[in-house]
């Protein structure tokens, strides 16, 4: 998993505003409970990359004390899901009173994929994607659309007041085997806009290292390898934003 910061920003001066994290919590069977979160700073907030990181790393938690405290990936529920996004909200809005701003001057976009041993959960507010495979083929599918408005640069932020009803949430039973979560950065570079499928041949080409890392939990060498490839120009002629992509793999 990497991030990469766009080469509008760098020409801007901007930081990357994009931010992600993953945890893994055991559930009381024992079982290993994987939390990947991706978060992305809206352009127009001036607190955009503090938001990205205290959005993705306060909801990781959220989600990481529930299973710890005995939760079930198969108990939670939208209801729930919109909990942990108003926790979020009020850590940002604690933010922005101490600093006397305003809550959507840390407004971003929120990605996230709970895996447990017998179902998964996603959640997803803005733009960016989730794609996912079952692990017997090439089917890759996205989970959600992102949301865009009328125009491209359009889109919902957990800040906004209508975030949990514009919220996607999702449980399955059905078996995820690999998975994959990014920002709005590489939409143009993995999704077919037209047809709304997923460019199967980009995951095609990018898993294979994945599945054949012995490392559990994030592989820094690969992490470093997929952030030099995020800034090559075959990825930033194509797109001059932030970019984040998280890849994970049950398969060996």
């Amino acid at each position: 998993m990497a991030s990469s910061i766009g080469t509008s920003h760098i020409a801007s001066g901007k930081p990357c505003q994009d931010h992600h994290t993953y945890l893994s919590v055991d559930d009381t069977a024992g079982h290993p409970v994987a939390i990947f979160v991706v978060t992305d700073g809206a352009g127009s907030a001036s607190q955009a990359e503090i938001g990205a990181r205290l959005a993705c790393e306060t909801f990781a938690r959220l989600v990481a004390e529930y299973i710890a405290g005995g939760g079930r990936v198969e108990g939670i529920s939208r209801d729930l899901a919109g909990r942990w996004i108003m926790g979020v909200v009020y850590r940002l809005s604690m933010k922005s009173w101490s600093e006397e701003l305003q809550p959507r001057d840390y407004a971003c976009t929120l990605l996230a994929v709970i895996g447990g041993e017998r179902a998964t959960a996603f959640v997803q507010i803005g733009d960016g994607a989730i794609v996912i495979s079952d692990g017997w083929g090439t089917n890759w599918r996205h989970v959600f659309w992102p949301h865009h408005g009328e125009f491209a640069n359009m889109t919902n932020f957990i800040t906004s007041e209508d975030a949990l009803q514009v919220m996607d949430f999702q449980v399955t039973s059905e078996p995820v085997a690999e998975v994959a979560l990014f920002s709005d950065g590489l939409e143009n570079l993995v999704l077919n806009k037209a047809s709304k499928t997923v460019h199967a041949p980009f995951f095609d080409s990018m898993f294979p290292a994945v599945r054949r890392s012995h490392v559990t939990g994030p592989d820094a060498a690969l992490g470093r390898d997929l952030e030099k490839y995020l800034s090559t120009p075959a990825v930033t002629e194509r797109t001059n934003d932030d970019k984040t992509l998280i890849l994970a793999s049950r398969r060996r």
